[in-house]
């Protein structure tokens, strides 16, 4: 039987204008690090939680007679790398559905961008559905992860609802065999009903992007090579304890594997440092909970965000402390979200 998205998807097929939404993730067993740049082939595999917050809505309509792509962000026309990557993706979308057509976009972002929040998971998982759909380009939610990851890593796993598995691929095979290698995946889970409780202590932009981060990390970090293999580890660890439906466990393996990041980052020449003395404070609060016996784990992306895990009857409580430690600072509570998917006339 096919599932609701793919029925959804198909719906969609040549319709020339075409609108989808889709989450943020947050990775509980992180990526960090690219084995090829191009193709965005990961260093290491990832797994991860899709949020039901912070929707990235985005619309692609064909337009025939323009001369070249326009792409609206939040109400305002796109400029610079922002730019840029879009259409770069739109060009690899029209390669592979064999037209020419250039295309106006038009995307709302409801997440900080460029904070560690997950925005270009949300947004190029939407993007590729809806710029997918709108060039008639058939694909089932593989090919769609596989897409989506050729304008952001991390929003191969976004395609998808739940918990995702994105796996790293070949790096070492042919380039077209490397490309079909990569892709996201849902990983089974016992009924968890986890929260994560998502500390917004800086909604700017990074000084040093994502990208820079990583190249700089695995060139001159002595600890990226053990943090890679010990994430394989981790990966493993983190299945059996989604599996058996082992919230504590979940949140130990995610907690340790961050931190470890973060410090493959700390120890790059130059460091790379996104925690800041706001982030050590929640951090703080976070281990503060844990001895009053509520089981929350912290983890953080590339950033100084804090997202805490926790059980969804704790998650007000973790969200008090957490804005005591944090005051004034933003704080949401998430629990598990759908994929991306295409919206109908109506906007459903």
């Amino acid at each position: 039987m096919r599932s609701e998205q793919q029925a959804t998807l198909e719906r969609g097929l040549r319709a020339d204008t075409a609108t989808a939404v889709a989450q943020p993730n947050i990775a509980l067993i992180k990526y960090w690090g690219k084995s090829d740049e191009r193709l965005f082939l990961p260093r290491t595999d990832s797994l991860s939680m899709t949020l039901d917050i912070f929707p990235t809505t985005t619309r692609v309509r064909l337009a025939p007679e323009a001369a070249r792509d326009t792409v609206t962000f939040n109400g305002e026309a796109a400029t610079g790398e922002a730019e840029r990557r879009i259409t770069a993706f739109l060009e690899l979308v029209r390669e592979r559905s064999g037209r020419t057509e250039r295309a106006d976009v038009d995307t709302r972002n409801t997440v900080p961008t460029g904070a560690g929040l997950a925005s270009s998971a949300s947004g190029f998982a939407a993007l590729a559905v809806a710029a997918a759909a709108a060039y008639g380009l058939a694909l089932d939610a593989t090919g769609l992860s596989r897409l989506a990851r050729r304008g952001s890593g991390s929003a191969s796993r976004s395609v998808f609802g739940g918990f995702a598995v994105w796996h790293a691929g070949r790096a070492d095979a042919g380039p077209e065999e490397a490309d079909l290698s990569s892709y996201a995946e849902p990983v089974p889970a016992a009924d968890l009903d986890p929260a994560l409780v998502i500390a917004v202590v800086n909604a700017g932009p990074k000084e040093v992007s994502s990208r820079v981060a990583m190249r700089r990390t695995m060139d001159t970090s002595p600890l990226f090579e053990p943090w890679a293999l010990s994430s394989g580890a981790d990966l493993a660890d983190m299945r059996v304890a989604l599996e058996r439906g082992d919230l504590a466990a979940v949140g130990e393996i995610a907690e340790r594997n961050a931190l470890g990041m973060h410090a493959t980052m700390l120890a790059a020449r130059p460091a790379v440092r996104y925690m800041s003395p706001a982030s050590l404070t929640v951090l703080d609060s976070v281990l503060q909970l844990r001895r009053d016996g509520v089981a929350a784990y912290a983890t953080m992306d590339a950033g100084p965000n804090v997202k805490v895990l926790c059980p969804r009857a704790d998650a007000e409580r973790v969200a008090e402390a957490v804005r005591a430690a944090a005051p004034g600072r933003a704080v949401h509570i998430a629990g598990p979200g759908r994929g991306a998917r295409l919206l109908d006339e109506d906007g459903r």
